[in-house]
């Protein structure tokens, strides 16, 4: 194992240090694992709150800040958080006006947000509202899942809400935004290689030379099936072909092709040229774009395709100023 880091048992913790100094308009809560944008709680504002097992970065303490996340809770490497976290970060954003939980859909995620949202209720009366993200038409029910699970939509539905609470929109009215967006994208995606987790010291599946696997999951679950190695063009086509089957989808969708940690953005570039030349033949519009590592797995070399479809409010919402480690513009 070649890896830059320290000791496998302190790696997010030595992560958040890093973090934390990096990025100074941050508030790293180093005993709780969470990470607070600098000025929460707001007052008046919902609070944004997400989180899961690390190895999946700038998902999810990268987009802490202004216009997308509040907080963000920090497991070990692909291993979700404990109530204790979750209820620490929901009680550290609460600005009176309640918290939403962005879940992805995964059973230790499902399980843990919902204790800690039993416990924020019962001491201290906060509000809690929750999304479950379940975008993968990869499979049905998978190692860590009871149904789809939650992928490439969970960064789309978290900028696009983070602008929505920052507008001063109700809790209600947030969560069924967040329920719409959901509801509006779908995702794929495949891995040229594996990843390997410190703890283990040795990859998690094994794949040869020749292969490669589509509706790998990012946690390194089983996909759909193994085939060989192919060109970009057939691999945007296999993972675009389920997407479109599973949903119609218009004009105005937001493409997001996303980097699963290992494969460079020149790459990534290539296979958005394939996705969006078969776009335009099935008469989709793409609105608006995004390309690189946002939700990662590691190591993993391997990409995934996520459409939404938006109208102009998504968009707008969309287009709306963000401050964050991972994702920023419009400020």
């Amino acid at each position: 194992m070649k890896k830059l880091i320290n000791d496998p048992a302190d790696v997010v913790s030595d992560a958040l240090r890093g973090m934390a100094l990096a990025h100074p308009e941050l508030r790293v809560d180093h005993e709780n694992r969470v990470v607070f944008r600098g000025d929460a709680p707001v007052r008046g504002k919902v609070g944004i709150v997400s989180g899961g097992g690390s190895g999946h970065e700038p998902m999810h303490g990268g987009f802490v800040g202004r216009g997308m996340l509040d907080a963000a809770c920090a497991g070990e490497v692909f291993t979700s958080p404990v109530p204790d976290q979750m209820q620490a970060a929901t009680a550290g954003v609460d600005g009176g006006a309640g918290v939403l939980h962005i879940v992805k859909n995964y059973t230790g995620d499902i399980m843990n947000f919902e204790m800690a949202a039993e416990l924020v209720a019962a001491e201290s009366g906060i509000e809690v509202a929750t999304v479950v993200v379940d975008d993968d038409v990869a499979v049905t029910d998978s190692l860590y899942t009871a149904g789809r699970r939650g992928v490439g939509t969970t960064v789309l539905l978290e900028k696009i809400v983070g602008a929505a609470a920052e507008e001063g929109r109700p809790l209600a009215e947030v969560a069924d935004l967040a329920k719409r967006v959901d509801d509006a994208g779908r995702s794929m995606g495949m891995a040229l290689t594996s990843c390997t987790v410190p703890a283990a010291g040795t990859p998690t599946f094994e794949l040869a030379d020749d292969e490669m696997e589509i509706g790998i999951g990012i946690h390194g679950e089983p996909g759909r099936r193994r085939v060989e190695v192919a060109p970009a063009r057939e691999v945007a086509e296999m993972l675009l072909e389920p997407i479109l089957s599973d949903r119609s989808f218009t004009d105005g969708v937001i493409c997001f092709v996303n980097g699963m940690g290992g494969t460079p953005l020149i790459e990534l570039y290539v296979v958005y040229a394939e996705v969006a030349a078969i776009l335009e033949r099935s008469g989709i519009g793409v609105a608006r774009s995004l390309v690189g590592p946002y939700m990662t797995s590691l190591e993993m070399a391997g990409c995934s395709v996520t459409l939404l479809q938006a109208d102009d409010e998504l968009l707008r919402l969309w287009d709306a100023p963000v401050v964050t480690p991972g994702l920023r513009w419009g400020a």
